[in-house]
């Protein structure tokens, strides 16, 4: 005697023993999916547990046995429930027990695959930055899968076709059935012999060995536009890898990776970098050559210039990659202060020192004249 047949059918689905047609209907839906076998398969206990649900809701779904259940209790009963198949559930039988595990009726015709869309590929481009800056056109070589033109894609040789699989009659997938205590059950798996593909190629390509397609490296002509940075990407549409049974061709994605720059610095649209110049020139004011994206540019500084000052050259940085014009170059100048000084010139900063009425350190030219006297 199994458990289920000591047990309260209303405590089975876990309804009230005054519950509707509806309630019960759909605390079956919710405990079959749960303790369905093929959702439990290292349950041990979940079969047993599902055919108590079965056979409590065939009995609380017809009106008749339950009546005689809820007089009698499950005395009234015998003779009629638990079976243990599936029978008439009361929401559209056998079919639609099936359509609530697997997703369409038992006996469905499995849908042959259709073309289908090639792969995306993917292909970083590195470029210096006077390059991102101002665009190029290159070549880039992609290595892709192509239709086999031997075969046209097919993958059987010229002059054969594909035919139809013997085992699963085209649908590329074979449906098995067993019968077990809780009933009759259809399995479903991808045919063997075809693949799931439907067809069997028996005199295959010599090409492409049946496949269809082949790998090729291709020379593609790209147009990098001015202003791109790293992480930006260029999506060249179908120019991926080819599809299958006639599907169309994937995209190919260009991702830009700049180079590090020995002189400059990037931020956005804008360019920034280093010069320096003397102390006099930054105390007398110079016009002095400085470095940009376009070459050398000359740079007027004014006199009086101090060391960090930064100079705005507008329209010298990057294209603006989504508008009009360029960024601008900001040039921060280093004063430099000399390190090897002759003797006259050492005397001519100690005259301008003084006329500034600027202290200076005169024992150091001193002890100098004394180390040369001395030859030390």
């Amino acid at each position: 005697m199994i458990a289920v047949a000591q047990r309260d059918y209303y405590e089975t689905l876990g309804v009230p023993r005054d519950a509707g047609e509806a309630d019960i209907k759909k605390a079956y839906r919710r405990l079959a999916r749960e303790y369905h076998p093929d959702a439990n398969k290292d349950d041990p206990n979940a079969a047993e547990k599902f055919k108590q649900i079965n056979e409590a809701y065939e009995v609380l779904s017809d009106t008749e046995k339950r009546a005689r259940y809820d007089r009698f209790g499950q005395a009234g009963t015998q003779g009629g429930a638990g079976q243990g198949g599936f029978g008439d559930f009361g929401f559209g039988g056998v079919n639609d027990i099936f359509d609530m595990f697997f997703g369409r009726g038992m006996g469905g015709q499995a849908r042959r695959h259709g073309p289908q869309r090639g792969a995306d590929l993917r292909y970083d481009l590195e470029l210096d930055l006077e390059e991102a800056a101002f665009g190029k056109e290159t070549e880039l070589n992609v290595p892709r899968l192509e239709a086999c033109q031997t075969c046209h894609g097919s993958g059987a040789r010229p002059g054969t076709s594909p035919v139809t699989c013997n085992v699963c009659g085209g649908r590329g997938q074979v449906q098995t059935y067993q019968n077990t205590m809780l009933g009759r059950f259809a399995t479903v798996r991808t045919c063997d012999r075809c693949g799931g593909e439907g067809q069997v190629i028996e005199t295959p390509c010599l090409e492409c060995h049946g496949i269809g397609r082949v790998r090729r490296t291709r020379k593609i002509e790209v147009k990098i536009p001015p202003g791109v940075d790293t992480g930006h990407r260029l999506r060249l549409s179908g120019e991926g890898e080819a599809g299958e049974r006639g599907g169309p061709r994937g995209d190919l994605y260009v991702v830009v990776h700049v180079r590090p720059h020995r002189l400059f610095k990037r931020d956005g649209d804008d360019i920034y970098a280093e010069a320096r110049i003397g102390v006099t020139q930054a105390a007398l004011g110079a016009e002095v050559e400085i470095q940009t994206l376009d070459g050398p540019f000359k740079l007027k500084v004014p006199e009086g210039t101090q060391s960090g000052t930064e100079f705005r050259l507008r329209g010298k940085g990057v294209a603006r990659l989504r508008g009009h014009g360029r960024g601008d170059q900001y040039t921060r100048m280093t004063v430099e202060t000399p390190t090897k000084l002759t003797e006259r010139e050492r005397e001519l900063l100690r005259e301008l020192a003084g006329l500034r009425g600027e202290a200076v350190d005169e024992d150091r030219g001193f002890m100098k004249k004394v180390k040369d006297t001395l030859g030390m």
